[in-house]
């Protein structure tokens, strides 16, 4: 099916009307598929789980699930006491309130690395700074709906969470205590007078919830869609691999290549790194000898009705006991295909700093740990707010909101708020059942004529082109049946190749943080559009994600190459030498277009490319720079603070960044949000709230399961304050001693009181 959209987007970049159906809607994400994972061990196709087939990587699903459950909740994953769970404990958020700031360690700005005030007093901010109310927004206009009333106050200072102390890694103990061993002294920059305090992230921890979706993980996607077992960089790093048992004398080290796999990418990074869970050095291998021989949740509470480690803890009713019934060790050997664990040789796997070898289960701790975090985080999946559960339209799937005990008034405001969500745009970036555009294999999935394929409340909605909304709605944001990762739009500085699923709206300063912009650990663009580019030029070898290579200019938002005769400084023409897509590949890519561009896609030739470099580089602009992965708008009332940089703490200030149409006009920033008309409209805001309200799931906010955790002691901040803290910590005199939050273990039939909003955490002004 084809459908010009082209003249619809332009038309609507200059402030025309939409019809209130437009574009993707918010869908319900009942029954949706979860992407499928597959790929390849060396040169040869590899099953993931046994269901897939014979020979696979996961033999044993469940036990797979629990043990990334247990590795994703215990604090001994960490150098000193961080879990994953850490900074995922609230509706898979964070929302301590205290040591919670970085200087803006990702920027280049002259503060980057020294702390600000922010705005609450002359002496607040820093290191064991305590959050306030008055404190948010960070980023704040004398009006707050008006950007011409001029800025009242700004800092490149991030709100985030609190990590590790860090230190030089030189050890583990193999059966006991909490912490590595590594050389720990205060930070240059995280301490107050000498005294050293815990180390804070750079970006605001967003919600794991729901994340098993993303095409790409972390803010500024470095967290590859393909897994390679060792890190999050997929197939850029060319000696990433893991250890293979061939026979009973032999292992060999193979490359891995797990496609849908991005939490596993993502579950590389935290982990051996030095402001979040990590002491400088340490490798996974020294993870995997530090816990293999352990109990699981060694000294953590597991509750006896835990969803999925209740039947392997010791608890009972009223009498909750730390620690599961066996090791780490023993679930990963009923989990996972013995060629993987079983070489009973030390062999070739590398010395710790000890100059002990690892042996085969340690070096392919790695693996263990991606895979296993990934189908435990896979079960995380918010399916029954009330956007899930309200009836819908037979013919147009819309909400009704019908027979759920709402009053006419409250209906009214639903179905004003989702009118609003929609002639603002909003549903451009938060589309289909996840609400964001970085869900591309399965909004891809959706939108796919698949026969006898439905999803939704009693499986109602068909796949196919109208599977996110009427008349092809997915369409409008770019959302086509090919897994297409770059599109084509308008930006402040024109129009430019975009990442699908990625955007600058415009919060912060570039020079505070580059996210998409930014390079990975071998020197290469984050952006695909980068590398796309490197396409268009013909230098392929300077692509390093496969994805790009089938990118459809057919699917762009807006065309980049027309057989016309005429030039144009935007798009290329035929005077300066285009060819069909997929001409370079003998296989031309023009059937399943979401927009005929002059009834087939066409790009430049090379030639007409390395050409615009110098004569029309605009032809080949990026939107990268400050462009950060959207995010879920799922849960959203619990997940603050909000964007990238921590700097709102309610959804008002939310909506009020949009109504005033950003922050920043940098030339990056999608003009989408240029569009917005909520300026002068305090009800339709109230409206947007209260549908953004409709998409929190109850068992999010009460804990039930799958959302149930075990027990987890957090670090909250050091004794003392901002001004001075105590001195003597455990592990090194020169740092601070802790405070903590002690997070109860859950249960399947979640916790009595909700968990709430993050402004709800906030120090009174």
């Amino acid at each position: 099916m084809m459908m010009k959209i082209g003249w619809i987007v332009a038309g609507c970049l200059l402030g025309l009307p939409w019809a209130v159906a437009h574009g993707p809607q918010p869908m319900p994400l009942q029954n949706v598929p979860i992407p499928h994972v597959a790929g390849t061990l060396g040169d040869v196709p590899v099953n993931f789980l046994a269901t897939d087939g014979s020979d696979p990587i996961v033999i044993d699903k469940q036990k797979a699930i629990a043990l990334g459950k247990a590795l994703f909740w215990d604090v001994n994953v960490g150098s000193d006491g961080m879990a994953c769970g850490s900074c995922h404990f609230h509706a898979g958020a964070d929302n301590r309130v205290k040591n919670q700031i970085n200087p803006g360690l990702k920027g280049s700005t002259a503060t980057a690395e020294s702390f600000e005030r922010l705005p609450s007093s002359v002496d607040s901010g820093g290191p064991n700074y305590t959050l306030k109310a008055s404190d948010f927004p960070t980023f704040r206009f004398n009006d707050p709906l008006n950007k011409a009333s001029g800025v009242a106050f700004s800092t490149d200072d991030v709100v985030s969470s609190a990590g590790t102390f860090s230190g030089d890694f030189s050890g583990v103990s193999k059966f006991s205590g909490e912490q590595d061993q590594c050389a720990r002294s205060a930070d240059p920059i995280f301490h107050i007078d000498g005294t050293g305090t815990r180390r804070v992230e750079p970006r605001n921890a967003p919600t794991v919830v729901n994340s098993i979706f993303n095409y790409r993980n972390f803010w500024d996607g470095r967290a590859n869609n393909i897994y390679n077992g060792s890190n999050p960089w997929g197939a850029r790093d060319a000696d990433a691999g893991v250890w293979v048992k061939i026979g009973s004398r032999t292992a060999a080290k193979k490359k891995l290549r797990l496609e849908n796999a991005a939490l596993a990418s993502l579950a590389m990074g935290p982990a051996l790194s030095d402001l979040e869970m990590s002491c400088r050095s340490r490798q996974w291998p020294d993870i995997g000898r530090k816990l293999l021989s352990r109990q699981p949740l060694q000294n953590q509470r597991v509750h006896h009705q835990d969803s999925v480690l209740g039947a392997l803890s010791f608890s009972t009713q009223g009498n909750l006991k730390p620690g599961l019934n066996t090791t780490y060790k023993n679930l990963i050997m009923g989990a996972f295909n013995p060629k993987f664990w079983s070489f009973s040789s030390t062999g070739p796997f590398g010395t710790a700093l000890d100059h002990e070898p690892y042996n085969q289960m340690e070096a392919n701790f790695s693996m263990f740990f991606g895979i296993a975090l990934q189908l435990y985080q896979g079960t995380l999946v918010s399916d029954q707010a009330p956007i899930d559960l309200t009836p819908r339209d037979p013919i147009t799937h819309m909400p009704t909101w019908e027979g759920m005990g709402k009053s006419a008034a409250e209906i009214t405001s639903l179905n004003n708020g989702l009118a609003t969500f929609t002639n603002n745009h909003c549903n451009l970036c938060h589309s289909g059942p996840v609400l964001t555009t970085a869900a591309i294999a399965l909004n891809s999935a959706l939108v796919t004529e698949t026969p006898n394929a439905f999803y939704g409340p009693d499986l109602a909605i068909p796949f196919g082109p109208d599977a996110l909304g009427p008349d092809a709605g997915a369409y409008a944001a770019g959302i086509s049946p090919h897994v297409s990762v770059v599109t084509r739009n308008t930006t402040v500085g024109g129009i430019k190749l975009m990442d699908l699923g990625f955007a600058n709206t415009g919060v912060a300063d570039p020079a505070a943080d580059p996210g998409l912009g930014g390079l990975d650990d071998f020197g290469n663009p984050l952006s695909y559009s980068d590398q796309y580019v490197q396409y268009l030029l013909g230098n392929y070898s300077n692509i390093k994600d496969t994805a790009v290579k089938t990118v459809r200019s057919c699917d762009f938002l807006v065309e980049i190459a027309k057989n016309v005769t005429t030039t144009n400084l935007v798009i290329f023409t035929a005077p300066n030498g285009i060819q069909p897509d997929g001409s370079r590949e003998n296989a031309l890519r023009d059937q399943d277009c979401i927009n005929d561009f002059a009834l087939k896609g066409n790009i430049p030739t090379i030639a007409a490319a390395n050409d615009a470099l110098s004569s029309a580089p605009l032809k080949l602009g990026v939107a990268k720079t400050a462009a950060f992965k959207i995010p879920s708008l799922r849960n959203i009332e619990l997940t603050g603070p909000y964007m990238h940089n921590g700097s709102m703490s309610t959804l008002e200030q939310v909506i009020e960044f949009y109504a005033r149409k950003g922050n920043n006009d940098n030339v990056d920033r999608h003009t989408l949000v240029s569009n917005i008309a909520l300026a002068n409209a305090p009800e339709q805001r109230a409206d947007l709230i209260a549908l953004l309200k409709t998409f929190t799931d109850e068992r999010v906010r009460y804990e039930k399961a799958p959302f149930d955790h075990p027990e987890i002691k957090v670090p909250n901040g050091h004794a003392g304050d901002h001004l001075q803290v105590t001195a003597g910590n455990p592990l090194n005199a020169e740092l601070a001693r802790e405070d903590f939050l002690l997070i109860p273990a859950v249960g399947a039939n979640g916790a009595q009181s909700p968990i709430l909003p993050f402004e709800n955490y906030l120090q009174a002004p």
